[in-house]
């Protein structure tokens, strides 16, 4: 390898180094956070109020995660809702947005622009937050669920953007299919979606995240508490603990157990918390979801 790279020309090595050095640089851009958020959350509060963040923890506590984990059964009743809703809602919602993105992209559609049209619509304007809050409500919505998945199963974004990759597929495939006697759904299920499986894994990737972040529809339709989310629950908890320790310190009263709170250290415990299931993931899908950008960028 080495002496092929010698033999080339040097402008060739020039921006071989050059290249090197930047995905190096941007590869350092997105791993000291990470690094510093793991060091600030085993450190102790003290030591980040009085002089900040850091590479390595100046003063070791697990102060931050003992906070977190004073109640662990409804830590794993969160952890488990979660994943449980972040499953399904992907599974859910690639299926959905994937049968309609097979139909808007069928040149046999007639009314195929239109429909993509109307739905591209729904970006531009919509009925509001109130609106949806009552329909979802008069639909049952209240401590159920549902509320948590419904939402995410129609993007009209990811919708678009499943077509506009369906389209690049080589329509004599289907054609083909056809003349052999394969009905709609067989040539979807066994040639649209095999071939599909890169932007289906960015569109994944995508979807479950929102829904693994989602605290918001918690917030207005759940009421009870073995229901809330990881998100919404360690929001409540810090809220909480915020809230404390201003009172304390405020009123004088419990100064030291107000000063004691490992609020900003909890801040990154909770990061922490929250994206070790997500980092775990990404490497199973990693390769379809650069493939699915490299193919996107190339059919423009």
């Amino acid at each position: 390898m080495n002496s092929k790279f010698n033999k080339k020309p040097i402008d060739y090595k020039v921006f071989i180094i050059v290249a090197y050095i930047f995905v190096v640089i941007v590869s350092l851009c997105g791993v000291v956070p990470f690094i510093v958020m793991l060091s600030g959350s085993f450190t102790s509060e003290a030591r980040i109020i009085n002089y900040g963040y850091s590479l390595f923890p100046k003063d070791f506590s697990v102060d931050a995660y003992k906070m977190l984990f004073q109640n662990i059964d409804r830590i794993i009743n969160s952890y488990g809702l979660t994943i449980f809703i972040t499953l399904a809602g992907t599974l859910l919602g690639l299926m959905f947005m994937s049968m309609a993105a097979y139909v808007l992209q069928r040149k046999d559609f007639p009314w195929r622009n239109k429909l993509s049209y109307f739905i591209y619509f729904t970006t531009l304007f919509n009925g509001g937050l109130t609106p949806w809050y009552m329909l979802m409500m008069k639909m049952g919505m209240k401590n159920n669920i549902l509320a948590l998945i419904i939402p995410h199963l129609f993007t009209v974004f990811h919708i678009l953007i499943i077509r506009n990759y369906m389209n690049g597929l080589p329509y004599e495939i289907t054609e083909s299919a056809k003349v052999d006697g394969a009905n709609d759904f067989v040539i979807f299920v066994k040639l649209i979606l095999p071939m599909s499986k890169p932007v289906l894994a960015t569109i994944a990737l995508f979807t479950g995240l929102a829904i693994w972040n989602e605290w918001y529809n918690c917030m207005l339709f759940m009421s009870n508490e073995k229901l809330y989310t990881l998100q919404y629950y360690l929001y409540n908890m810090l809220n909480n603990a915020t809230a404390m320790k201003e009172f304390t310190n405020g009123t004088g009263a419990n100064i030291l157990a107000g000063a004691d709170l490992p609020t900003e250290s909890a801040k990154l415990a909770m990061a922490m918390l929250a994206t070790g299931p997500i980092l775990l993931l990404y490497p199973f899908i990693q390769k379809y979801f650069v493939k699915g950008i490299t193919i996107g960028a190339v059919k423009g």
